[in-house]
């Protein structure tokens, strides 16, 4: 298991690799990881191809849901960062979960 400073680290270099992405660039979204075995969840705002404010809090039912919202085990963030797993895969299997709208999930299809 990953320690919660070590998910933190990957979890900003993740997006700001994705904010660095051409078709994210205009994205203004609040992004969320809901760390299953850490009891966690690392939250932050992307926002003009930044990343801002990057937070951990306990998880709880009153931590405000982001736009875009991530769910994994501390290990599968890593792996997913580290480039030894890949998403679409990883997501199909059921060890990534992945929620946002509808019109965030077509544009992140070709992010991820």
């Amino acid at each position: 298991m990953a320690t919660l400073e070590q998910c933190t680290t990957a979890l900003d270099r993740f997006v700001r690799k994705l904010a660095a992405s051409e078709g994210a660039r205009d994205l203004d979204r609040t992004v969320s990881c809901r760390l299953t075995d850490l009891g966690q969840v690392v939250q932050g705002r992307l926002a003009l191809g930044q990343v801002h404010d990057m937070t951990a809090l306990p998880d709880s039912p009153t931590v405000p849901k982001a736009d875009i919202r991530l769910t994994m085990a501390s290990d599968d963030l890593m792996a997913l960062t580290s480039g030894e797993l890949a998403f679409a895969p990883a997501w199909a299997a059921g060890r990534v979960k992945l929620e946002a709208g509808l019109r965030d999930m077509l544009r992140l299809r070709s992010l991820l």
